[in-house]
């Protein structure tokens, strides 16, 4: 198994992922009226795809995962890139913190980081926080799924791709449990052809996570929660 997606839910998916395209430097997979992809490639690490599906509601709950990305000595520079592609600033109550919370074109806050050694060789994406219960525990999760290990960042739930290039994915203490409401932002990790989907399907179960069954038609992936409630899909192998 491998993290492959950061689906994104949108109710402009054309204009929100033109904005996180150009705001990462993605390379453009898809356009069409309801769904916009545009790839992230790290030399020699890891590949990540973001995915922009068009939704009727805008965002009315804080994200429980979102996108840091890298400033560091160039931070203010950086800032000012940003909101020229159409992102604004954004008081989440942060208060004094060596970051720069910004909202892009539809609301979703993201965060332009400070200069420091856990994002070094991360590229222009700098970490993924999602929000957790049990940031030990969930790391493990995660780990698990993603063949991601464990590195210095943010807190003891960091992880990262093994050629430690890349984006972190931290696992960070949440404000407040999981509502019913489905999350925002959400990961997709893809099977290898190994991998059996049932069997896959009772080891996350095992390791505290659940399958959904939502009523959305036939599907040809399947929809879990981790241990902390967030949303994330299994897709099939590649043929």
């Amino acid at each position: 198994m491998y993290l492959e997606n950061l689906v994104i839910d949108a109710v402009e998916p054309q204009r929100l992922g033109r904005f996180w395209e150009a705001a990462i430097g993605g390379e453009r997979l898809t356009d069409e009226p309801d769904a916009f992809e545009t790839r992230l490639t790290i030399e020699g690490g890891p590949v990540l795809d973001l995915c922009f599906q068009r939704v009727p509601e805008p965002p009315f709950e804080p994200p429980r995962l979102h996108l840091d990305l890298s400033g560091g000595a160039r931070q203010t520079q950086e800032v000012e890139r940003l909101l020229g592609l159409g992102a604004r600033h954004l008081d989440i109550g942060q208060r004094d913190v060596p970051w720069v919370v910004l909202a892009d074109p539809e609301g979703n806050p993201c965060c332009v980081m400070d200069d420091r050694p856990a994002y070094a060789d991360t590229g222009p994406l700098a970490a993924l926080p999602l929000d957790s219960a049990d940031p030990d525990r969930d790391a493990q999760f995660w780990s698990w799924m993603t063949g991601w290990t464990g590195t210095a960042g943010a807190g003891p739930g960091s992880l990262r791709h093994p050629s430690l290039l890349g984006p972190l994915l931290e696992l960070c203490p949440e404000p407040s449990p999981k509502g019913t409401t489905k999350n925002r932002l959400h990961l997709d990790i893809r099977l290898k052809g190994a991998d059996d989907a049932d069997d896959v399907a009772a080891r996350i179960v095992e390791r505290g996570g659940r399958e959904l069954h939502p009523k959305w038609g036939v599907l040809p992936w399947r929809v879990y929660v981790d241990p902390s409630g967030n949303e994330f899909c299994v897709l099939p192998p590649r043929s």
